[in-house]
């Protein structure tokens, strides 16, 4: 079966996970990560040379109040409005695909 097509303002679910990991400056920082079903990224990106498409998906917080939110969502499942989206590229990254710009679309219990 070929994975959904994922397009932009799609909303992606899942249980939100935290990591710790590095950046590019050494310092220790929080990776948030949702894992779900495969999916078809926008063009140019399709399926990040995997077979079925990425499953993991790292939210970028882009601010401190992103983070805070995100941060209170460990745990749960949570659906986020998924605004840009591109494949993981760089050594290191703990997911196969990067949401930039997203909002939380509601706080399943």
């Amino acid at each position: 079966m070929a994975p959904k097509t994922m397009k932009i303002g799609d909303v992606l679910t899942g249980q939100l996970n935290a990591m710790r990991s590095r950046d590019a400056k050494g310092k220790r920082t929080n990776v948030y990560q949702v894992v779900s079903e495969p999916r078809r990224l926008p063009a140019p990106a399709g399926l990040c040379n995997l077979e079925t498409g990425p499953e993991t998906f790292e939210i970028v917080a882009a601010s401190e109040a992103q983070a805070t939110q995100l941060q209170k969502l460990v745990g749960k499942e949570v659906a986020l409005k998924v605004a840009e989206v591109a494949c993981a590229e760089q050594a290191g990254q703990m997911s196969e695909a990067l949401v930039t710009k997203w909002s939380v679309v509601s706080k399943p219990n």
